[in-house]
Parts: structure tokens; C-alpha cells; sequence
């Protein structure tokens, strides 16, 4: 069972603090002993405790987009992603991962925030878009994957 942290930084006046995040993933590391990944700017912190399950070697996380302006942290499992890549693919999108965690990110960009429609699974993620500098906080619509939150 995986684990996501992260943090957003509204005002944009400071950095955020690097060891907050490095504490926070210290905190999961029960939850994925495979692999710690942390993706880092001046508004947004993503970090993951992996347990490899799809994709052992390729499927490290955060993941982004071809030009690294959407990035991904996920918890989870979709259980249509290999249903659902083929389209993506006729629609342009190029994979570098067979991981089901990619096929999100490439959803959301097809989809926005509707790509959750799309979805067959148990999940929580955070998607950060650097575009338009919005978070993306979703879980599947059980909660069987738990997502907690503060503001």
C-alpha cells in the first residue's frame, strides 16, 4: 500500500520548506519501503512512498506529462487502465511508463477534472497542473482509498 504527501504554497512569498515534506514522507514510509519520490517548485511539493505492485521498473512516481507542467502523486489501483490507454494513444498521447499511474495523467489532460468519469478503481491522488496552478485532490468514489486534507 502506497502513500502521497504534498504541500501548496498559496502565497507564493516564501519557499516551501523541503524538510516538512521529507518529515511527512518519514512519517508513511511503512506504506511503500520500495521507492521515495518527491517533485518540488515554488508552489507546489508532491512526494510518494511506493510499494511496487504495476510497473516494478518504470512506474516511479511523481510522474508527469511529455513537457513535466502536469505531475502526478498516486495511492492505488485502476483497474481499467490498460482498457483505457489504446484511446489515449489514437488521441496522441505517448507513454513512457506501462504504469496505471500515467494513464491518469494523460487522462487529465484529455479530460480535466472529468477524467475521474473515466476511471474504474480504488484511488487517491494529488494532480498539480502548472498551467493553470491548480491542486487536484481526488479518491475513488468509496473512499476505499482514504484521502486527508488541511486548509
Amino acid at each position: 500500500m502506497c502513500g502521497i504527501v504534498g504541500t501548496l504554497n498559496l502565497t507564493r512569498a516564501h519557499p516551501i520548506d523541503e524538510h516538512l515534506l521529507l518529515e511527512m514522507l518519514a512519517m508513511i514510509r511503512h506504506r511503500g519501503p520500495d521507492q521515495f519520490g518527491i517533485y518540488r517548485d515554488n508552489q507546489v511539493e508532491l512526494g510518494s512512498a511506493r510499494l511496487s505492485i504495476i510497473d516494478l521498473a518504470g512506474g516511479q512516481q511523481p510522474i508527469s506529462n511529455e513537457d513535466e507542467t502536469v505531475w502526478i502523486v498516486f495511492n492505488g489501483e485502476i483497474f481499467n487502465y490498460i482498457e483505457l490507454r489504446p484511446g489515449l494513444e489514437a488521441k496522441g498521447h505517448r507513454f513512457a511508463t506501462a504504469s496505471d499511474t500515467e494513464v491518469i495523467i494523460h487522462l487529465y489532460e484529455e479530460y480535466g477534472p472529468a477524467c475521474l468519469e473515466h476511471l474504474n478503481g480504488q484511488f487517491a491522488f494529488a494532480i498539480w497542473d502548472k498551467r493553470s496552478g491548480e491542486l487536484m485532490l481526488a479518491r475513488d468514489r468509496l473512499g476505499i482509498r482514504p484521502l486527508f486534507y488541511t486548509v
